[in-house]
């Protein structure tokens, strides 16, 4: 059975331009991938091994999904960016900070930010340091890293006026237990309490523009800073936020101790073995997934989500129950997510590729178990000199983050 006319390349149907066609051809490439794969399985019981036509052919199926899923994305990445045409009109002051910033970037002018200054309706600094830009333009550049950072998507997010952001835990929880109407209240043990602290990072990019660009009244300065920054924090910050040091850059997920979850305790993350170094068992492969998903308590696992790269992904798509059914679901509609076992899938590139001990897969309720601290405040610095015709602005933000409950994230390590 030739399949191969049922995946057109996502470059062939570009003229649809629509999101409903871009779900419907991922779920016609996901039905030729299930029928391919089927009979690819077929010849393996048959004859111990599989053509390697079919093989090859399975492969092609699969990078169209992962074309088709990322066209599906840009259409929900699209729909979830914030409109700024057609928003309601500014107050005073919110235009007088809007112009000031527009003057500064456009021609270096901190006239305006100096005289809302000292009206006290924005927290500047000298012209060596850069301005803080409105907050307009600050919420425009965290709505924007919401709608693509995988893991602003599941974590909680804190905006925060210190350097740091503390938050006090206790392992144990409150003391607690059953006594009769009117009998004493016996005092409790007392409550053990730590201290969690998540620093606040720098995080830079530093985009160009020609003056002649700066120079077009029709060109939106605020929505240019947004997107051309958008793209180069969002992959600093996913990387950090899986893998980051907790010294210059946000404490990653993967950067705690890792334990086996028989033995886990508070501060370490608690990984299953697949049984196999560097891959899933060979018989019943998808049994690990079922248990790391109830590994987790229930408390959690019902707002539990999977977070892995592509690669990762694209071989669990195989994998099916004992009755036959594919465990990786395409979404149901434009905006949602791929589920396996009916869990949200979320797709992270930071995510290690499957290797000897690798952690390739977690799933927990990341947003209990993980927190994103934003320092308010995005600075800008306008630097006409440095690459001239160019001006390059010097665009940072402080960021943190780390693991805030550690049973509420699991891991699967490719491990014997």
């Amino acid at each position: 059975m030739d399949l191969s006319n049922r995946v057109a390349a996502p470059e062939s149907k570009a003229h649809l331009g629509d999101a409903q066609d871009a779900l419907h051809e991922l779920r016609g490439a996901f039905e030729a991938f299930r029928e391919t794969n089927d009979l690819r399985l077929g010849e393996v019981e048959q004859r111990a091994s599989a053509d390697v036509l079919l093989d090859e052919k399975l492969a092609r199926i699969d990078l169209a999904l992962d074309e088709h899923k990322r066209r599906l994305d840009r259409f929900a990445l699209g729909a979830r960016r914030p409109q700024i045409a057609g928003s309601p009109p500014l107050d005073a002051s919110i235009a007088e900070r809007k112009a000031a910033f527009d003057a500064y970037v456009r021609r270096g002018d901190a006239g305006g930010f100096r005289a809302a200054e000292l009206k006290a309706l924005s927290a500047g600094s000298g012209p060596d340091g850069g301005f803080v830009a409105p907050a307009e333009v600050e919420r425009d550049i965290l709505q924007r890293l919401a709608a693509i950072s995988p893991m602003r998507s599941l974590a909680t997010v804190r905006t925060i006026s210190a350097g740091s952001y503390r938050a006090a835990f206790s392992a144990t929880g409150p003391a607690s237990g059953w006594v009769a109407e009117t009998a004493a209240r016996p005092e409790t043990a007392s409550q053990p309490l730590s201290e969690l602290v998540f620093p606040a990072m720098e995080l830079y990019a530093m985009p160009s523009a020609t003056q002649t660009l700066l120079d077009d009244a029709l060109v939106d300065v605020d929505r240019w800073v947004a997107e051309e920054v958008e793209t180069v924090f969002a992959e600093q910050e996913s990387n950090a936020f899986i893998s980051g040091n907790g010294t210059t850059q946000p404490r990653g997920v993967l950067t705690v101790p890792v334990v086996a979850d028989a033995s886990w305790s508070w501060g370490n993350l608690g990984v299953l073995n697949t049984g196999v170094s560097g891959a899933f068992a060979a018989a019943s492969p998808s049994d690990i997934l079922i248990d790391l998903i109830y590994a987790l308590r229930t408390g959690y696992r019902q707002n539990g989500s999977f977070l892995m790269n592509r690669r990762t992904q694209s071989v669990i798509r195989k994998f099916k129950d004992s009755a036959g059914n594919y465990l990786w679901q395409p979404p149901a509609s434009v905006g949602q997510p791929a589920t396996l076992m009916n869990f949200p899938v979320a797709e992270a590139e930071a995510m290690p590729n499957i290797a000897a001990s690798s952690v390739s897969v977690l799933f927990g309720d990341f947003r209990r178990g993980y927190l994103i601290v934003d320092r308010a405040g995005v600075r800008i610095l306008r630097d006409p000199y440095s690459a001239k015709p160019y001006v390059l602005f010097y665009t940072t933000k402080r960021v943190g983050g780390g693991v805030q409950d550690f049973a509420a994230i699991k891991g699967l390590r490719f491990a014997a």
